[in-house]
């Protein structure tokens, strides 16, 4: 049996995630943003441990999920699952004066990863979107640019196969994968989404906890339980750098070595 946490558990594919540990007998710690979704994610999720509570568009809050785990105790694996999408008409801005997009896809799974007490596997959510995102690393939080909602998701999604690639670099005792689900019709794809919604959560919950050769490998980028190639720039280290210090000058967290 294993221990999970899992962001952005109150609904969609963090659910059915958390849901499906539970189901196989595995310890689950829940995420929602504030108190009456808390309520909603247990309710729904019945089985799950408890639920850390805090709205990740805030580093502040972050900040205060973090310390809710660490009071929990350890870990085995963390899904880094919460995100939102792409439909955004205008950039909306965060009390700490990012985009939200960026604040939530990107900033939040570096703070947690940072303050979170080291789990033996880390898991991140992408998309297949993050192939056309930036690899620049320029106005990552879209102060010049015109506002552009899905652009803006891309660039956070292949923000987050550096991070985790990063992360298996810099943690090697750290199982680190990422992995893209699908364009499936939750409340984020909408309901025209045409992939497979009953394979949507398997492959982040195959590597928070299998045990199988396949899964416990490093560094990867999956789908629906296969490796796939990821956009070649994830694998630059100096890019993987620059979005880490990137994260650090934002958030004022440091990620430990």
């Amino acid at each position: 049996m294993s221990r999970v946490f899992v962001t952005g558990s109150a609904d969609g594919l963090g659910k059915m995630a958390a849901q499906l540990l539970v189901d196989q007998g595995h310890q689950v710690v829940l995420h929602a943003r504030n108190q009456a979704r808390a309520q909603d994610a247990l309710a729904a999720v019945p089985g799950a441990e408890t639920v850390a509570v805090g709205d990740l568009a805030s580093i502040a809050q972050t900040r205060d999920v973090a310390e809710q785990v660490n009071q929990l105790g350890s870990f085995d694996a963390v899904i880094h699952n919460v995100g939102v999408g792409y439909r955004d008409p205008r950039r909306v801005q965060t009390e700490d004066g990012l985009s939200h997009v960026f604040a939530i896809n990107t900033l939040d799974p570096y703070v947690l990863t940072a303050l979170i007490q080291r789990p033996k596997r880390l898991v991140y959510l992408s998309s297949g979107l993050h192939q056309s995102g930036d690899i620049s690393l320029e106005d990552l939080v879209w102060e010049r640019r015109p506002w552009q909602g899905t652009a803006a998701y891309s660039d956070s999604k292949l923000h987050d196969v550096l991070l985790a690639f990063a992360m298996a670099r810099r943690w090697p005792e750290v199982l680190s994968n990422a992995l893209e689900p699908g364009w499936v019709p939750t409340k984020m794809g909408g309901p025209g989404a045409p992939d497979d919604l009953d394979a949507a959560h398997r492959t982040q919950v195959w590597l928070a906890v299998g045990n199988d050769v396949a899964a416990r490998v490093s560094g990867r980028y999956f789908y629906h339980l296969r490796p796939r190639s990821p956009h070649p720039a994830v694998f630059d280290v100096e890019r993987q750098e620059k979005l880490i210090e990137a994260c650090h000058r934002f958030s004022g967290v440091r990620l430990p070595a």
